[in-house]
Order: C-alpha cells, then structure tokens, then sequence
C-alpha cells in the first residue's frame, strides 16, 4: 500500500475550497488520459462541503460531467430522498447543479426501493454495479477509482466502517450492509476496505480538534482493526487533507500558505 502523503490547511473553508480544486484538475487530467473519470464521494460535513466548493468553483465546468462515473462509499439505509441520505445531500450540494449523466450516477439502493427494507440484498446488488462496472485492467471486481473521497470519524472510522466491527474484518466482499452502527441510523451499506484499496488515489479529509486523536493514531502504529483509516489506502497515492485542529497531534507536515 502507498505511504500516506498529509496537507495541512488553516481552516476548514480553505480546506474544502483546495480540496474542490485539487478534483478538478485530477478529474480532468483523467478524462484527458482515458475519456472518462470516477469518483466516490462521501458524506458528513466536511464531505459536502467539499461538493459545495467543487459546485461554486469557477473551474467546475473543465469537467466534462457527462463522463464521470458517481459511486458513494457508503450510505445510511433510509427513504429516498430522505434528508439523511447521502445521496440526497450530495445531489443538493453537487450534483443537481451540473450536467451528470443519469446513468453514470451510482447511487446505494434506499430501503424503499425494489429490493424492499433488506440491506443485506442491497449491498449485494451495490457490489453487482461495481463488478459490472470494472475493466479487465481494472484486476477485480471493482473500478479503479481515479478518486475515493473519505472523511474520518472521531473513533477513526471510514465511509460505515467502524473500529472492531465485522465491516472491518472483511476481506472479500466489497459491499456489506452494517448494523448497530454507532451513530444514528443503525442500519447503513458500505464499501469495505478491499473495495477502497482498489481506488487508484484515496484522499481522506476531515476537520476539527475532536478528529486529532484519531487522525494521529490512523498516521501512526494504530492497526487498521482499532482505526479503520489506518486501512484506506490507495494503489498509487493516499493523501491525507485536514485543518489545523485536526493536525493538531502530528507534527512536521507541510502547511500550504494562506490563499
């Protein structure tokens, strides 16, 4: 796995405002290298914050939306629609602002759709759309993401995967419905860790003094059992993106200048 690469910003605007800007130029340089671009995205503050940033970029529309690839890394099993969902807040933050291709956005099943209130049965149909979707050179059954977003909890979990759960100790499956998760709602699908190791870059951001510690741990000896972000690496770059609160337990990362 990659050496994790760690960019301190001053503050959390400044860090969703960069973080918007690096995807603009990664998505495009993909399209320009291979037609297309992917990307998964993510929830919880920091993470539709970034798509708000990336919606009011000045440079947003370098990205040819019709080809880009939209998959979540994980999703609370709820109502479509719901105002909880992932999904719906990154529609409201990105995604029904530009010129997605319907076909192209890869939403998790909601608990209301055609394979009814069964997480089980929906994370199995979301691991289908992933194999269906990865290429031969891609060497499993998931795309090689170009771009994996993730935020961090402050235990150290990534996308539904908490420390020490049986979402963490999977290494076949991609996709796996959670329950009993931690925080509200109980019941939620995730990416695993093997399915986020295939992403060809995972940037992990997250904000705030209270992610310090779990930041701190994930960077250091911590396993990926005890911090699921110590896991989330990507096959040819993991970057870490935080604020100074968060970074506020590491030392000797670079902090960029004031924009």
């Amino acid at each position: 796995m990659t050496t994790p690469q760690v960019v301190v910003y001053p503050n959390a605007h400044l860090l969703a405002h960069a973080t918007a800007a690096r995807l603009v130029t990664r998505l495009v340089d993909a399209q320009a290298a291979r037609g297309s671009a992917s990307l998964v995205v993510t929830g919880g503050g920091t993470g539709i914050s970034v798509l708000e940033q990336l919606r009011a970029a000045p440079a947003r529309d370098a990205i040819d939306w019709s080809r880009v690839d939209l998959y979540w890394g994980d999703e609370r099993f709820l109502p479509s629609g719901h105002p909880e969902r992932n999904e719906t807040q990154a529609r409201a933050a990105l995604l029904d602002h530009v010129p997605v291709a319907a076909d192209r956005v890869h939403p998790m099943p909601p608990s209301d759709g055609e394979l009814g209130n069964n997480p089980e049965a929906a994370a199995e149909a979301y691991a289908a759309v992933l194999a269906a979707a990865a290429r031969p050179e891609d060497h499993g059954p998931v795309p090689s993401f170009d771009v994996c977003l993730l935020g961090v909890g402050g235990e150290g979990h990534v996308a539904s995967i908490f420390p020490a759960s049986p979402a963490v100790y999977e290494t076949e499956r991609t996709v796996v419905a959670v329950h009993g998760s931690p925080k509200p709602p109980p019941t939620r699908i995730t990416l695993t860790l093997p399915a986020i190791r295939r992403a060809t870059e995972v940037w992990l951001i997250t904000t705030g003094p209270t992610k310090a510690a779990a930041v701190a741990m994930a960077l250091g000896a911590a396993g990926e059992i005890q911090v699921p972000a110590a896991g989330a690496r990507g096959q040819r770059r993991t970057l870490w993106l935080l604020d100074k609160p968060a970074a506020a337990k590491l030392s000797g990362v670079f902090t960029p200048p004031l924009a």
